[in-house]
């Protein structure tokens, strides 16, 4: 594997691109092979204050959130051509700087958002609804009204480095099309996805201090979670994370938007086709080295099928291709960084003590001595209050649970402080959709769904799993708050 040294941007602020106040830089890193691809800036917290005050005066005083819904489609239109037509060096961006295999990176971390960015500005905003009428109230004469909805103001966008194109685009783009202004900040992991952003920003004429895009350590994500010109706060990452944010957008009103964590179920009923649900089951927990927050990671079958089950899946994930993420034959890349690969061992080695066995996995490939990979792990005898069935590993690891009925299998699945998304297999669509609906999770998937990441489909979860909604009209009403004008009718 041979790593090219990438170009990287400063920061982007008021339309222009800027060093940066700082003589700190990030090495942006290889996690296939741990080679240094870029440096960018460090973003200091007075930088992070320039990039608030030029969003704030954009909003204030400029054009964007009084334009017309269309005016602005227009331009978030000519955004949403220019990604498709850098779609390729996406990809390769991706592959390089978050470690995606290729065929993920083409289609769910780049080809899906940029479908869905699509969706918002050719179907979403050209049909949503701003302003409503209200019914009229009779009383002193008859009053009418309308109630109108705003953008919020100054949004402060962060996200992780999981899947950073994606998560990007679906903060980014409703935002947006809202008529807030922003500031994005990356993950210290993946900044160069989100500064290709400025890049295409600027070829599409979006006007000066609308999308601001910096970068930053704990450090500058506080002064932007804390600062008194911020309106509203969308964060994607880990629940211990996001209670921070929450408590900090707490010192000052602000609306807070969180997507946290997972420790999804996938569920496989007494009657259950094996064959068809085996390939949804090994994606719940190797699909980007199990780097998702909505992945299945708890295997929850129903104790007749459970033997068959382990040892259909212990066959095949010897089969499973670990290694370079550029290879076109390769299944399963690197986790991000050498920090994370420890936490996932931390965790794999909890579950040994703990009493459960580990049927497949649980090293490192011996084949790697470069890059943070590991083994693709499958634990069985597992008890559903173990640390690994109850924490959000973040590594390609899954745990197998019996359960014993229909009843055992929602108690089981519910039993968590996660609620983001889950699964359920079943011959019978309707026994499986009354499980479904019995689970308090946000998405649920049904004999493996179809279609993709439906972009009109609310993405979010329950519990500690975060709270509102992205994705389609449910994304794009997040940024927007309510007015009601009222006025005499004669």
């Amino acid at each position: 594997m041979t790593t090219t040294r990438l170009p990287a941007r400063g920061l982007f602020i008021n339309g222009s691109w800027v060093e940066g106040s700082g003589s700190e830089v990030l090495e942006v890193v290889n996690p296939a092979n741990e080679e240094i691809i870029a440096e960018v800036p460090q973003a200091t917290t007075a930088d992070i204050d320039t990039a608030v005050a030029a969003a704030r005066t954009a909003f204030d005083e400029g054009p964007w959130p009084t334009m017309r819904p269309a005016e602005r489609g227009r331009i978030l239109a000519a955004m949403a051509d220019e990604l498709t037509r850098r779609r390729a060096e996406l990809v390769e961006l991706n592959i390089a700087e978050a470690g995606s295999t290729r065929m993920l990176a083409d289609m769910l971390q780049v080809g899906t958002p940029i479908d869905h960015f699509n969706d918002l500005v050719h179907r979403v905003l050209p049909q949503f609804s701003f302003e409503a009428p209200v019914p009229p109230i009779y009383g002193q004469g008859i009053g009418h009204g309308v109630a109108v909805r705003e953008a919020y103001g100054v949004a402060a966008l962060i996200t992780a480095f999981n899947f950073p194109f994606l998560l990007n685009l679906a903060k980014v783009g409703p935002a947006l099309a809202a008529g807030c202004t922003a500031v994005l900040k990356s993950s210290p992991y993946t900044p160069l996805e989100a500064m290709v952003l400025g890049e295409i920003a600027e070829a599409a004429g979006l006007p000066p201090g609308v999308l601001n895009i910096v970068t930053g350590d704990i450090a500058a994500g506080e002064r932007l979670t804390r600062h008194p010109g911020v309106d509203i706060i969308s964060f994607t990452g880990s629940d211990a994370v996001g209670r921070k944010v929450y408590t900090q957008g707490a010192e000052s009103i602000k609306k807070v938007v969180l997507e946290l964590g997972g420790k999804s179920a996938n569920i496989l009923l007494d009657d259950a086709d094996l064959d068809k649900a085996l390939q949804g089951v090994l994606a719940g927990f190797i699909t980007h080295a199990g780097q998702g927050c909505a992945l299945q990671t708890r295997i929850l079958v129903h104790e007749s099928l459970h033997d068959d089950l382990v040892a259909r899946i212990v066959g095949v994930l010897g089969f499973i291709s670990v290694g370079d993420p550029s290879d076109t034959a390769t299944m399963m890349g690197p986790l991000i960084r050498e920090v994370q690969r420890e936490r996932v061992e931390s965790l794999i080695a909890s579950g040994v003590e703990e009493g459960a066995q580990i049927a497949f996995g649980g090293k490192r490939p011996a084949h790697l001595d470069r890059g943070y990979y590991v083994e693709p792990t499958l634990f069985v005898g597992v008890d559903n209050s173990m640390r690994i069935a109850q924490e959000e590993i973040f590594g390609p690891v899954a745990v197998v649970i019996p359960f014993t009925d229909d009843d055992d299998a929602v108690r089981i699945a519910n039993d968590s402080r996660y609620g983001l998304a889950g699964g359920v297999w079943s011959a019978d669509p309707l026994r499986a959709d009354a499980v479904a609906r019995r689970l308090r999770t946000g998405m649920v998937v049904i004999n493996g769904g179809g279609g993709g990441l439906n972009p009109a489909s609310p993405f979010g979860g329950y519990k500690q799993s975060g709270i509102g909604r992205e994705f389609g009209e449910y994304g794009l009403s997040e940024y927007l708050q309510h007015k009601a004008l009222q006025w005499p009718v004669g």
